[in-house]
This record gives structure tokens, sequence and C-alpha cells, in this order.
């Protein structure tokens, strides 16, 4: 039974190897033959039996009690996002039958306020393929231009790896994010074409994808080696699109007075036009 026929047990599976029999409280005696929890440690720790649980991975059954699922959360360790994730996982809800479009087009007064921003600033869906962005957004990284995928850059592109000092944490987010924005609809399109060729290139992202890592993507600092103007930390902040399906507008920006504010304008004023046909050009686009 594949992931997407069985999400739930997947998603069990995946979670209670990652916690240790140190850390759930049993003493580690012997050699284990798979890694982390067994099956019949999790349903003695969850005060239900061994054959339930085995029924839950397995996909036999369908329906555990909000109890029984805090119960299993509280002995896999579970945070408030990945519990809120092991709710949808279980949860009745109709299945879409309309697609959604494999591309969205961003309001047009969104595009005019994008354009307007003086920070590097794009518009991203929520498979981080990126639908528009400003001059410097692509001064600070060419993988931001329109029609580029940050998730295939990070994991596919070295350039684009050469730019994040802090490449295994930033790869961790973005996986855990693209977790809990696709939640069960693992039937998608898209969401099959870009998992399935990263999977098949990217042993980094394989490794992630198994943890069932699920986090949504806060403000937070994000450190930067620019070949250009040398290393500096921008704020990465995302702000939901109203009216959209999950689009953000993510906009990067120093904090006021700092040297990496003093470096970002370095590399804005590098991106200006320098010539009158340069200036026509950017005005036309």
């Amino acid at each position: 039974m594949s992931e997407s026929t069985n999400a739930l047990g997947a998603y069990l599976r995946a979670r209670r190897e990652l916690v240790t029999p140190q850390q759930a409280g049993i003493p580690e005696s012997g050699v284990r033959r798979v890694p982390g929890l067994r099956r019949e440690e999790v349903a003695m720790l969850a005060g239900i039996s061994a054959d339930y649980y085995l029924r839950l991975e397995r996909g036999r059954d369908r329906h555990p009690s909000v109890q029984v699922l805090e119960a299993i959360a509280r002995v896999l360790q579970l945070d408030d996002d990945h519990f809120a994730h092991l709710m949808t996982l279980v949860a009745e809800v109709p299945r879409q039958r309309r697609r959604r479009p494999r591309k969205e087009t961003p309001p047009a007064g969104v595009l005019k306020l994008l354009d307007s921003l003086p920070q590097p600033a794009f518009i991203e869906d929520r498979y981080f393929d990126i639908l528009a962005a400003n001059r410097l957004a692509t001064a600070l990284s060419p993988g931001l231009a329109v029609g580029g995928n940050q998730l295939r850059d990070l994991f596919l592109d070295p350039a684009e790896q050469a730019l994040h000092p802090e490449w295994e944490n930033v790869t961790e987010c973005f996986v855990a994010n693209l977790r809990q924005a696709v939640g069960t609809d693992v039937d998608d399109p898209r969401f099959i074409e870009l998992t399935g060729e990263l999977t098949l290139a990217s042993p980094r992202f394989r490794q992630l994808w198994a943890r069932h890592e699920v986090r949504g993507q806060r403000g937070t600092p994000l450190r930067i080696n620019h070949p250009q103007v040398g290393g500096m930390t921008l704020n990465r902040e995302r702000l939901a699109i109203s009216g959209t399906a999950g689009l953000m507008l993510v906009v990067y920006h120093p904090d006021a007075g700092s040297g990496d504010a003093d470096r970002l304008a370095l590399l804005a004023s590098a991106t200006l036009p320098t010539s009158a046909g340069e200036r026509d050009v950017a005005r036309q686009t």
C-alpha cells in the first residue's frame, strides 16, 4: 500500500522511526533491527493494543478516536504542527474533483505592490514556484526569476546551494513546509512531478522526505553569502495573498541601519539601469 493510499500509516511509521528508546524512557538492551521504536512499544506507551496499532499503520483502521491519536502523538513526541497534520490524515474531508490550475495568476494589485517594494520580493505558490519577482530579488538570486522553483534549485543547483551557508537547515525547513502546504492532496499532478524529480535526483531530499517533518514557514532570519556583496542576514517574511489558493508574497529585508542594509543597498545600486536605453527597457518590464 503506497503513501498516497495509506498516508496515516506512512506518517506514523516515519515518525516512530525517529524516536529513540532513550527518548521514550525505554531501557535499551540487545540489538535492535529497526530504527526508533517498535510498534509494540508505541502501543504499550500509548495504552492501546499492539494489534490495534498495527491495523493503524497498515491502513486497516482509518478512524481512530481523538484520544487514541493524542496518546500516540504523545509517544511520538509530536509538536502542534505535526499533531495538526496527523489530524488531517484521518479527517473525512471530501476530495476535490476539480484540480487546481497548474499556475495561478497573482492579482494585479499585488503585482504593482511587488514592483514598488525597495526590498527583494517575489510571489510563490505552495510548491515554491516563482510566479513574479522584482529586480532586486533576481539580483539576490537568479533562482528567484519567474519560472524558477526554489526547491529544485536548493537541491539540484550548486550555485544556489552556495548562496546558503546554512543549507542543511534551509532545505529541512522547505521540505517540512511543503508537507504542510500539500497536506493530504498528495495526488496533485504538480506535487507528484516535483517530489518525483527530487526523490530521484537528490539523496538529501529523499532523506528529508522520509522523515515526514511538518512545519509552517514563519518569519525568520536567513543568511546569504552573495558572490557580489558578501555575507548578509536578511529577515524573510511570507505574507498570504487573499483571494488566492496559497500564494505568498515573500519579502527579504535587513535590520535598519545594519551592515546588511548597506550591502543590500550596494546590490540594489548595481541593478539600476545606467543608460537611457536600459531605463526604457526597465520601464517596459
